[in-house]
């Protein structure tokens, strides 16, 4: 009903706020997801100074720990399910954001063609650039429009687990660049009058004209369809942790899932950045045949799409448990693992990179024998205490039978560690 009545215009503005997501609300799902995360930050530095427990859990550590676990996991969950909103909001925005871009660039090549016209005229391979533009633009913005709901143009980069990925991205580049110019040399050879001129744009489409982009075009697409290859075996391989993100950023271009500058995209796209624009400017200098990429350039772009290849087969690993132990506080006697203890579980790799939001950390499981048991997420000021990459406290349930046990993690991406035995006394 309320949605009705701001159809009609007869609603409070107010009603459009939060986690409405229609057309005409263009702050509806950013604004709910925004106040939906201040509101968990309040609640989780709350718990984390002791406020707001309830007096029937305050008197006991474990209760307490228990019931504020639970509580912030249903509220990082709602946060997620807000996250998503706007995810959702924001790619289907994106294709007009795209659309408005490619027509800026379109913009941008007739004003560089203008003011370079300057004294020298107008020619024919200037009419061939705006109109090759103008086709490509074109094209981009019908595909944004088809795959609207996609993230429009971008839509094909966006890899699998909603990050924008850079080998994809750097193919595309190369893809969408030797279009162009292609279509430059069909616009002037059309518009050739004389044969010599037609034979003279017809030996700039020769291998032995444009080699080395070529070359460069066919390892940068190789490594595109590689590097997909190799990620979806190591993540069935249990080899590398892969956990989906609520939306793609231009920053995915440059970091790890976890949002760290990682050096081996940088290079990538700055070398290639660096190579696209030699390529342009020979372009314009040649617009009579294809950008000879000078061999030297070439294999450099050939050597950074090694690293950046290699790179990829380096990173993530997985999660492995070192040791075991019986988690002691101060003044406590010592003494072997019963029911009921709390456990320190060591070792590596336990939170994936792009899982530190607290929906991600609720998500994760300890198997202690044949109990599951979800790790308490312990808030400090400013975090989380517990879990953390390297260190898991978690209780052991009263139904654990006494002996020897098998323990083993399982993280948010659903990667099992290997199992490490421990023994039980009553």
């Amino acid at each position: 009903m309320a949605v009705q009545e701001a159809r009609q215009g007869g609603a409070d503005p107010a009603a459009h706020e939060g986690g409405c997501t229609c057309g005409d609300c263009p702050h509806g799902a950013r604004e709910g997801h925004r106040r939906a995360v201040a509101a968990f930050l309040v609640k989780r530095d709350e718990y984390a100074t002791g406020q707001g427990l309830p007096a029937a859990v305050a008197h006991s550590a474990s209760a307490s720990r228990q019931w504020v676990s639970e509580e912030l996991a249903q509220a990082a969950e709602a946060v997620a399910e807000r996250g998503r909103a706007e995810g959702a909001a924001w790619l289907a925005r994106l294709w007009r954001r795209t659309a408005v871009v490619v027509w800026a660039g379109v913009v941008v090549v007739l004003l560089v063609q203008a003011l370079t016209a300057i004294g020298a005229g107008w020619t024919s391979a200037r009419t061939a650039g705006l109109l090759s533009a103008v086709l490509v633009a074109g094209a981009l913005t019908a595909a944004s429009w088809f795959h609207r709901a996609r993230g429009g143009a971008l839509a094909p980069v966006i890899g699998e687990d909603n990050r924008l990925s850079t080998s994809r991205a750097v193919a595309g580049s190369w893809v969408l660049f030797l279009a162009f110019a292609v279509l430059v040399l069909v616009g002037r050879l059309a518009a050739a009058s004389g044969h010599r001129e037609r034979d003279a744009l017809i030996d700039g489409l020769e291998l032995a004209r444009g080699a080395g982009v070529v070359t460069v075009l066919a390892v940068v697409c190789g490594i595109a369809v590689l590097v997909r290859r190799v990620v979806g075996l190591r993540v069935q391989g249990q080899r590398l942790q892969k956990v989906r993100a609520h939306r793609p950023r231009a920053a995915d271009l440059l970091t790890d899932d976890s949002g760290r500058g990682s050096f081996a995209d940088i290079q990538y796209v700055v070398i290639n950045g660096v190579a696209l624009a030699f390529a342009a400017v020979r372009l314009a200098r040649r617009p009579d045949q294809l950008p000879d990429l000078p061999w030297g350039l070439a294999v450099v772009v050939l050597v950074s799409a090694g690293t950046y290849l290699a790179g990829k087969y380096a990173e993530g690993g997985r999660p492995v448990i070192l040791s075991v132990v019986r988690a002691r506080e101060a003044g406590d006697l010592d003494a072997p693992i019963r029911t009921g203890d709390d456990i320190e579980i060591r070792g590596t790799g336990f939170v994936p990179a792009g899982a530190q939001g607290a929906d991600r950390l609720a998500r994760m499981v300890v198997r202690v024998g044949a109990v599951n048991v979800h790790v308490p997420l312990v808030p400090v000021v400013g975090g989380f205490d517990n879990p953390t990459d390297d260190l898991l406290t978690v209780p052991v349930p009263v139904e654990v039978e006494p002996g020897r046990v098998d323990v083993q993690v399982v993280t948010a991406a659903g990667v099992e560690t290997n199992r490490y035995t421990v023994d039980i006394t009553e």
